[in-house]
């Protein structure tokens, strides 16, 4: 699928809700990276069309090539109101985004190779979305938003809650 949009996760292939495994999809620039330098594809605001389909699974969670499919079957993979948006930038540059943006490789075209790391963060716990304090972290936040609550208030149906030092 090199090439292909695919939303990040606790591994290449599976993703939940609660982002285990991936605090933050984090990518390191160690060259300058023009249009031409294959920089990364980035689906603006794509984050919010993927808690959707990963809510149903919860905990569990589920297989990213079969979610990457899913989600293009529905027109959200590669949505067009989603702009592309490419990571260039300076060596040096460090692009910290949502785990759940969907991004992709692309074909270099340049005459430079360009190098660039894609470590994850480890988060210091699940993402909780379901505060009894309501003290939501801008992820959870977004979560929330993609899963269509406007507010940070209130229990989001069919998600339990997360369990104490969970």
């Amino acid at each position: 699928m090199d090439g292909s949009y695919l939303p990040d996760g606790e591994t290449w292939f599976w993703l939940n809700i609660r982002s285990r495994g991936r605090a933050l999809l984090m990518l390191f620039l160690f060259s300058d990276v023009g249009p031409d330098d294959a920089p990364t594809r980035i689906k603006a605001r794509s984050h919010l069309d993927v808690p959707p389909f990963l809510a149903p699974a919860g905990e569990r969670g589920r297989n990213g090539l079969e979610l990457s499919t899913q989600m293009d079957a529905a027109g959200r993979l590669d949505s067009p109101d989603r702009p592309v948006v490419l990571a260039t930038g300076q060596a040096g540059d460090v692009y910290l985004c949502h785990p759940f943006l969907i991004h992709a490789a692309q074909r270099h075209r340049g005459s430079v190779p360009r190098f660039l790391a894609q470590p994850p963060l480890d988060p210091a716990g699940l993402l909780d979305l379901d505060r009894t304090d309501n003290t939501y972290s801008p992820v959870e936040l977004a979560v929330r938003q993609g899963l269509g609550s406007a507010d940070t208030t209130g229990s989001l149906p069919g998600l339990p809650r997360q369990p104490p030092g969970g």
